[in-house]
């Protein structure tokens, strides 16, 4: 990776990225944005984002949790008696045993994941805060990652949360998600374009 690879990622234009309406759709979104809705209605958002995601690291660590949010075959009431010692446990507020009550009730705990993964999109946004997931052949050194991180706050205009990730099969390059928008500069892409381009010749 060359340094011009490092940094060269203003190949889309960004400026509009911190502002853009964000938009939840599907299933998960709409339960996350009823339980956004719900928190910020009780002045709770902070504390209710702290709970869902100590549940949603639990449900990652735990395979019985896992298996119980996910499977099929056991039944709402079993799902229903164990989210209820798990509230307990936990100690979890009102709004978040009402929320999970809601979502066993119809069945959606298969869900329950994605719905985090969307609270935390729809509250991101809501805090003005921009988050970037850059993906990159090798690992980054601290020089290349501030390199980064100094470009694309250049382009949105605001401090940026970078995530990095290793994906040797780029080949080089990068590919750089910035909120709904994604600037790829990976060799593995121009390979691919290049062979879509040669067979429309051929």
């Amino acid at each position: 990776m060359n340094k011009k690879e490092d940094i060269d990622v203003s190949s889309e234009k960004a400026e509009n990225i911190a502002s853009e309406n964000i938009s939840l759709t599907g299933l998960a979104g709409r339960y996350a944005v009823a339980l956004f809705e719900i928190a910020e209605e009780a002045k709770s958002l902070d504390s209710v984002a702290e709970e869902i995601n100590a549940l949603g690291a639990l449900i990652k660590e735990s395979d019985e949790l896992y298996m119980l949010t996910t499977s099929p075959v056991i039944s709402r009431a079993n799902q229903s008696a164990a989210m209820a010692e798990l509230v307990k446990a936990a100690g979890l507020s009102k709004t978040v045993e009402n929320f999970l009550g809601v979502v066993t009730h119809n069945r959606r705990l298969d869900q329950l994941s994605n719905i985090i993964r969307e609270f935390n999109r729809k509250l991101e946004h809501h805090r003005g805060e921009v988050n970037a997931s850059v993906v990159t052949a090798c690992k980054l050194d601290k020089k290349q990652l501030d390199a980064i991180s100094k470009k694309l706050k250049s382009m949105v205009g605001r401090d940026v949360n970078v995530e990095t990730e290793v994906d040797e099969e780029l080949l080089g390059g990068m590919v750089v998600r910035v909120g709904s928008r994604m600037i790829d500069s990976s060799l593995k892409t121009k390979l691919a374009n290049l062979e879509a381009t040669m067979k429309e010749v051929g």
